[in-house]
């Protein structure tokens, strides 16, 4: 009883700090907004690293042409700055991938960045959903995929470099072996990659975090 009398003279005092549920709520919800936002941007991230042709880099040199490896791409680029793009696979052709390694990593990448896809969608839908035990499981069932995603992606990022001793590779950069590229040297596409996943550790974290209703509803005490 005493502490309900005070509870009301402090916030006309100027000196309570609200810390009910509803704007524990608010908090969370906020927490789940950015979850979902940072979600989608790693997706977009993943999936432009995936596609793209410079994991593996070589400037011109000596007079002759530049060249370049993603997972499914190989590009050069002429003195005359005449750029080429060639694909390794695709549909039906995914055996002309040229290392084993290569196969694999794309495989992992790929499996990864669609599975962070279907968790990023997940994440959409929850801020639709009103707080509940149907919202914190679909949070939890994001955060479990999103680490998933990343156990997956980060293996595809380091089986890549064992096909760095292919013939293919060799023959433009080098004495190229298992996790040195000879001549050549790690583009910003590899580098892109191992910065997606990286901040992708952090989204089970926020998707903990992320459901707008508390699981204990026991209002806070006011502090004076």
């Amino acid at each position: 009883m005493h502490s309900l009398l005070l509870a009301p003279q402090s916030k006309e005092a100027g000196f309570g700090i609200d810390l009910s549920p509803s704007s524990a709520r608010i908090m969370f919800s906020c927490v789940g907004c950015f979850w979902v936002l940072l979600s989608s941007a790693l997706v977009a991230v993943c999936s432009f690293s995936f596609i793209s042709p410079a994991w593996i880099v070589k400037d011109h040199a000596r007079g002759e042409d530049s060249v370049s490896f993603g997972l499914l791409w190989h590009c050069s680029e002429s003195l005359d700055h005449m750029y080429r793009c060639y694909t390794f696979g695709g549909l039906g052709r995914f055996a002309e991938i040229p290392s084993s390694s290569w196969q694999t990593s794309a495989v992992l990448c790929s499996g990864g960045c669609a599975l962070l896809a279907v968790s990023s969608l997940l994440a959409i839908i929850t801020i639709f959903l009103p707080g509940g035990t149907c919202e914190r499981r679909i949070c939890t069932l994001a955060g479990y995929m999103q680490m998933a995603a990343v156990f997956i992606m980060a293996s595809g990022l380091l089986v890549y470099p064992f096909g760095l001793n292919s013939s293919l590779v060799k023959s433009f950069c080098g004495n190229s072996d298992i996790y040195y590229a000879g001549e050549c040297q790690i583009g910003w596409g590899y580098m892109l990659a191992i910065v997606g996943v990286m901040l992708t550790l952090f989204l089970p974290f926020f998707a903990k975090y992320a459901p707008k209703e508390q699981l204990s509803p026991t209002p806070l005490p006011t502090l004076l």
